[in-house]
């Protein structure tokens, strides 16, 4: 006995055939459906057909489709009707020609009237993207009214009879297909007892696995593979095209044929399909760069050993596919880098981006501050139908339809409306967005980069706004009191703790900037401005007593890390030198001493 089992709008559909004289079809109606052809042999074919070959079963002669571009058709199915399609259309007064009865709305609301009265065998009658019928279903033209007014009636004084060898009740049946109940007239279908509203549901996963056997058949290797291998594959089909339709996973099969995808990495045709893209860059990346990438981040994000090592290893692992989950195309891989201001978080996310793309700026980056008020999830997914700028998408499903191979920063994480938290428990989650327009964008392809810094203050008794951490505390001491700060804040605060459930141990806390981390943090950065001004062709020679006065500057507050080092660098050294190299005149060749820092009287000394 075959395991199949009809989709549940299709039994609901046989089940009342005998009680209502229409139906309305709703959904999922322009997918392939799944069809059992023979006993455990299943195949997809179009709406029209399936319900051609199950009316026909159920004791329907013949099946007439009508549409507003080709007018009338008599649908064909699997096996020949008794009845040749010549004969219905002269029961029902068409004249076609080669299989075709042009007609308009006028000429549908007549044969509407003659196929519900038409004796002898019955049949049906599908009007196929009856949604576009009607320009506005609460403004109805005479035309339109005339249409739905005489279904309305014929809903009402059809007859069933008996037909068949089992004298069961019959109707010649009216079926809609729209795209949402909302299409037809409120009145046509509200508290009519004659008439059923079907959803069709998108294809659950028994529905795909019992497809996937034969859209695999012609994948390239599917017949000479290994039972266990076709298996593997089928299992892997089934669970990438979650959330896809028939049509898609049709897609998909066809796509391997075309590229040569082997039956055994038939989930890299699923992602081609998902993110257009053709070959993996994740195994594109030089692996030699990742395994020696430690010297190479910690000369740019000092004093942070622990948290570079961390986020290699979600590199690794996004490249290697240890441990990951591709089921619901999550993103390879998650990291909510939290501590003090100017410490290296986003210091560290553009480095790994130059790691992987050669270009620290590909990095697709949001802060999330400007992200908090209620409605601002519409910027990152796109206005909803019928709100201005429903065409222009959203910042954050337009930029991962372009770029699926990234890197996503969400700056200030903790800033964002509690609205748009919901929106990361969807990416996190399922690795899918659907955005305004109701297209889906995957992440699958992408790291995803929090940056916050929650648990560095905290609220006392009082509300007042407290430090939380120190400089002076020991890195155990701010690493355990910052991730029960983020804990609580998330629990008790946004009350969102599935969040922090779905990013898992990759809570990465960084240390407040040490002394000697500072100094080497100072000496780089010296370096730097006096480096650029080599390429221009000056050199500046420093006074170390001045050196070492700005230094001293530099690491008196340590509290807003590398960033206040930079400001102070900034007002003490790159503002008065560009103001000295400007009243001089300096030109290329040129050479020039530094000093009067330690005094506050900068002097520049041509040499």
């Amino acid at each position: 006995m075959s395991a199949y089992m009809k989709p549940r709008w299709m039994r609901d559909l046989l089940r009342f055939l005998p009680l209502k004289s229409q139906f309305v079809l709703s959904g999922n109606i322009r997918d392939l459906q799944a069809c059992e052809v023979a006993p455990d042999v299943v195949t997809a074919q179009s709406l029209t057909a399936t319900l051609c070959d199950n009316l026909r079963e159920a004791g329907y002669v013949q099946l007439v489709v009508w549409n507003p571009v080709t007018g009338f058709t008599v649908a064909e199915g699997r096996t020949a009707s008794a009845e040749p399609p010549e004969e219905t259309f002269r029961r029902i007064g068409l004249t076609p020609v080669d299989g075709v009865a042009p007609g308009g709305i006028d000429t549908l609301a007549t044969i509407l009237e003659r196929v519900v009265n038409l004796s002898g065998q019955p049949i049906a009658l599908v009007i196929d993207f009856a949604s576009r019928l009607a320009v506005r279903a609460e403004s109805l033209s005479a035309a339109e009214h005339n249409l739905f007014t005489r279904a309305l009636v014929l809903a009402h004084s059809a007859t069933s009879r008996p037909a068949g060898e089992q004298r069961r009740p019959f109707f010649n049946t009216i079926l809609w297909i729209v795209d949402k109940e909302g299409d037809l007239p409120d009145w046509l279908l509200i508290d009519n007892p004659r008439a059923r509203h079907i959803p069709v549901a998108k294809p659950d996963s028994v529905s795909r696995r019992a497809l996937s056997g034969a859209l695999l058949r012609g994948v390239p290797g599917a017949q000479q593979a290994a039972p266990n291998i076709r298996a593997n594959a089928e299992k892997a089909f089934v669970d990438g095209s979650e959330g896809l339709l028939l049509a898609d996973m049709n897609a998909i099969a066809t796509l391997a044929r075309v590229e040569s995808v082997p039956i055994e990495k038939i989930a890299d045709a699923v992602r081609r399909y998902k993110v257009g893209v053709t070959e993996d860059p994740w195994l594109q990346i030089d692996r030699d760069n990742i395994r020696n990438a430690g010297t190479f981040v910690q000369n740019r994000v000092k004093g942070q050993a622990h948290a570079v090592t961390h986020m290699l290893d979600l590199v690794k692992r996004a490249m290697t596919g240890v441990g990951s989950q591709r089921k619901g195309n999550r993103p390879r891989g998650v990291a909510f880098l939290a501590g003090p201001t100017g410490v290296g978080k986003t210091e560290l996310a553009k480095t790994i981006t130059s790691l992987l793309f050669g270009d620290e700026s590909a990095y697709i980056r949001f802060d999330m501050s400007e992200f908090s008020a209620e409605h601002a999830d519409q910027r990152l997914i796109g206005a909803p139908p019928g709100y201005v700028g429903y065409d222009v998408g959203g910042e954050l499903t337009n930029a991962i339809r372009e770029r699926p191979f990234s890197v996503v920063l969400f700056d200030e994480i903790e800033k964002a409306h509690p609205r748009i938290l919901d929106k990361f428990l969807q990416i996190l989650d399922d690795g899918v967005l659907t955005s305004g327009r109701g297209d889906r964008v995957y992440f699958s392809e992408a790291l995803i980069v929090f940056t916050s810094n929650l648990g560095i203050y905290r609220q006392d008794e009082t509300g007042e706004r407290v430090a939380n951490v120190l400089p002076g505390d020991p890195f155990e001491m701010v690493q355990e009191k910052v991730l029960a700060e983020i804990q609580r804040h998330f629990k008790l605060v946004l009350n969102r703790p599935e969040i922090l459930n779905r990013i898992g141990e990759n809570v990465i806390v960084f240390d407040f900037i040490r002394e000697d981390v500072a100094d080497a943090i100072f000496e780089q950065m010296v370096r730097s401005v006096l480096d650029d001004i080599v390429e221009q062709g000056i050199v500046i020679d420093l006074e170390s007593e001045s050196k070492s006065t700005l230094q001293e500057r530099c690491l008196l507050d340590l509290s807003n890390g590398g960033r206040g080092i930079r400001n102070q660098i900034e007002a003490h050294l790159i503002n008065p030198l560009a103001r000295g190299l400007f009243d001089q005149d300096a030109k290329p060749g040129d050479r020039f001493m530094l000093t009067g820092l330690a005094t506050g009287q900068l002097q520049l000394q041509k040499l």
